[in-house]
């Protein structure tokens, strides 16, 4: 495995990872403190691999078509599960939801298993679909709310902050940023469809 796919499974061995420390304190109802102080490192190391991958890739002459099936791949898997784990916590205050709607969750989710089937079905046909600038703004929004989220769930697991007198305005500010980052996932999957439309409509005689 080159250096580059190395750095990219990191992002992979994470995702589980971070679901499993994060949910540790709701499960057995200790650990809280441990499991705060690891989550904010984890995560930003896992985020960071995204950054090296490419970079590797491109300095030691590594880019390959596996390598751009795998980078989106572990960037689906992190997100995904960062997402879940706030769609599933942060229902203060009374709350139907936490973080997350699971609408916006869904959408997100049909987003990308159909942004997957597309970079399949384009490697079956020759092409490996590298990431565009409106991928890249979208998994910078992805990073954002993930960021956002963890932020104020640290806060309040480490009592430095009670959630529930102002949880109105912070989860105001998660929907918000769950809409943009939304619209950014979809526009971007629109220029994706539009950019390779010949890839994906042409039959082979």
């Amino acid at each position: 495995m080159k250096t580059a796919d190395r750095i990219t499974l990191v992002r992979v061995i994470c995702a589980p990872l971070f679901f499993v420390l994060y949910f540790i304190p709701v499960w057995t109802g200790c650990l809280k403190i441990a499991s705060a102080c690891i989550l904010v490192p984890l995560l930003i190391v896992a985020e960071i691999t995204d950054y090296f991958d490419g970079y590797f890739a491109r300095k030691h002459k590594e880019v390959s078509d596996f390598g751009k099936l795998f980078d989106p791949f572990a960037d689906v898997m992190l997100h995904l599960t960062t997402f879940s784990c706030f769609m599933l916590t942060g229902k203060y205050a009374g709350a139907s939801f936490g973080y997350l709607h699971p609408l916006v969750f869904i959408l997100i989710l049909y987003r990308e298993y159909s942004m997957n089937f597309l970079r399949m079905l384009a490697i079956k046909r020759g092409v490996a679909i590298a990431a565009r600038k409106g991928g890249k703004l979208k998994t910078v929004l992805y990073v954002t709310f993930g960021f956002y989220c963890l932020f104020w769930e640290i806060l309040h697991r480490l009592e430095l902050f009670d959630l529930e007198v102002y949880w109105g305005s912070i989860r105001a500010g998660a929907i918000a940023l769950s809409c943009i980052l939304l619209v950014a996932c979809y526009a971007s999957f629109i220029d994706y469809l539009t950019h390779f439309k010949s890839v994906f409509v042409s039959e082979k005689k």
